[in-house]
């Protein structure tokens, strides 16, 4: 993984004063350790004309799954499946990032203790990374970078120079050039934007990241035109931390145009409102719900099929009595992003005991999932085609055949409620279907009598006199042994 940073200059300004703004001599080669591996900065040329930084950073593929424990972590959604052999080593991601601002943290600050006057001299910078993972193609490195005043250049990758008909990788060369720039704010540019090309990060994403994007964003990101998307793919698209971010952003813009300070802007709400009660969400309750009912039913030993990015495991994990808990989703990552959540890499050894993550497909029958007390399907059966359900009613019911199944999925007759929500739409434009309570009963009370079991239908969410509620839930519980019914 390899960064150069070049400057130019005259006898009067010595493009050598790159090593003071930097605080690493040039005359000599240095190797500072990583959580990843080491760090190398060397110079490999240094005269007044012409002066050029290079960071080097040799990642240790062995120590990042290592520190991820095997569970789905590496900075790439697909590093799961090839955990030693990927492209981490060599791409710029979230490694190279976190290695700028460790090695070069006081560059990036502004600060030069030796020559306090040099941090805020604009100087001419040219800035190469050979191969920089571009998810969205050179197109969306030019709408990053350039808005910020970098002549960009980004060449697309081949696949193979042997054989052009494969065409191009994701990734590209990237040349950046500025005849008028901070070190720092170049190296803050890097910063940020480094992980939001790559699209993953290779450490948890937490609250404190937000304050990470902003005091590097500052003085840039709050009018930059793709704020949205840098702020939702930095922060690995926690739509919590995209919001409190976005209305951090927003408050900074505001106090810019109005010449104010942001506390002034802050403070026009009073205080009391702050206090006032807020309606639980719908998913809170839903997984409220889930939790009530696997509790009623005894169960230790729980699936969550389906289990996206881990919501529900991650409620599940605070209360004792699930004593182990499956999370299953076909989407590797769903998975990955689950991981993160769950903090796995972090996690204490009994409390790792208790947790699994698998791949699969619910269309399929799954040796894995049988012999379990419980298993949820949570605003899953809505998401699949009408043709598929009956493979997943007997890989759930008919193979694995828990004793207790929970099956939740919208009203559709609810949606009358929803204001936000055009007249004849679904609530989320990847449902197939969303079926009434009478449409909904019918089909579980149908899935029942198939393979033996009881079912009971549970409002969860205000249950609407004349609609209903939002979410309707199915508990199914089993009846008749698989044997007897065979028989």
């Amino acid at each position: 993984m390899f960064l150069t940073i070049t400057t130019t200059g005259t006898p009067e300004r010595p493009a050598t004063d790159l090593g003071f703004l930097l605080h690493k001599h040039p005359e000599k080669a240095q190797a500072f350790s990583t959580s990843y591996g080491t760090a190398h900065v060397l110079y490999p040329e240094a005269d007044d004309q012409r002066c050029t930084a290079a960071l080097l950073l040799e990642v240790d593929a062995v120590a990042l799954v290592r520190r991820g424990k095997g569970k789905g972590r590496g900075g790439a959604p697909d590093a799961a499946l090839a955990q030693y052999v990927n492209d981490r080593p060599y791409a710029a991601s979230s490694l190279l990032a976190v290695a700028l601002s460790g090695v070069f943290s006081s560059a990036m600050k502004g600060v030069c203790n030796a020559r306090p006057e040099l941090p805020g001299v604009p100087r001419p910078l040219r800035i190469e990374v050979p191969a920089l993972p571009a998810r969205g193609g050179p197109e969306l490195v030019r709408r990053l970078f350039e808005p910020l005043g970098w002549t960009v250049t980004a060449e697309p990758v081949p696949l193979d120079t042997e054989f052009p008909q494969w065409g191009d990788s994701r990734y590209v060369r990237l040349e950046l050039e500025s005849a008028d720039r901070t070190l720092a704010e170049a190296l803050r540019h890097l910063y940020v934007l480094l992980p939001v090309l790559d699209d993953a990060k290779h450490y948890w994403v937490a609250s404190d990241e937000v304050d990470k994007l902003l005091r590097a964003g500052e003085g840039w990101l709050p009018g930059h035109p793709e704020q949205k998307l840098i702020t939702s793919r930095y922060l690995s698209r926690r739509w919590s931390l995209t919001r409190q971010a976005t209305e951090r952003l927003e408050l900074v813009r505001l106090a810019e145009a109005d010449d104010s300070e942001v506390e002034e802007i802050d403070n026009a709400v009073e205080a009391e409102t702050e206090t006032e009660e807020r309606p639980t969400p719908l998913a809170v309750r839903r997984r409220e719900a889930i939790t009530d009912a696997l509790k009623a039913s005894g169960a230790a030993r729980v699936l969550d099929l389906g289990c996206g990015q881990g919501q529900l495991v991650q409620a599940l994990l605070k209360d004792p009595a699930f004593t182990e808990i499956v999370g299953l989703d076909v989407s590797m990552r769903a998975l990955t992003i689950a991981s993160r959540r769950l903090k796995l890499d972090r996690m204490g050894e009994r409390q790792a005991a208790r947790v699994k993550l698998l791949q699969g497909s619910l269309a399929y029958t799954d040796q894995r999932l049988k012999g379990y007390d419980a298993a949820v399907l949570s605003e899953v059966i809505e998401h699949l085609d009408l043709p598929r359900l009956p493979a997943l009613e007997y890989a759930v019911f008919g193979a694995a055949r828990p004793r207790t199944v929970l099956v939740t999925t919208p009203n559709v007759e609810y949606n009358v409620r929803w204001e936000s929500l055009p007249a004849g739409h679904v609530r989320h434009g990847d449902h197939r279907f969303e079926w009434t309570r009478a449409q909904f009963r019918a089909w579980a009370e149908a899935v029942a009598e198939r393979h033996g079991y009881a079912a009971e239908f549970v409002p969860v969410g205000p249950d609407d006199p004349e609609v209903g509620p939002p979410t309707q839930m199915a508990v199914f519980t089993l009846t008749t042994p698989k044997e007897a019914k065979a028989a």
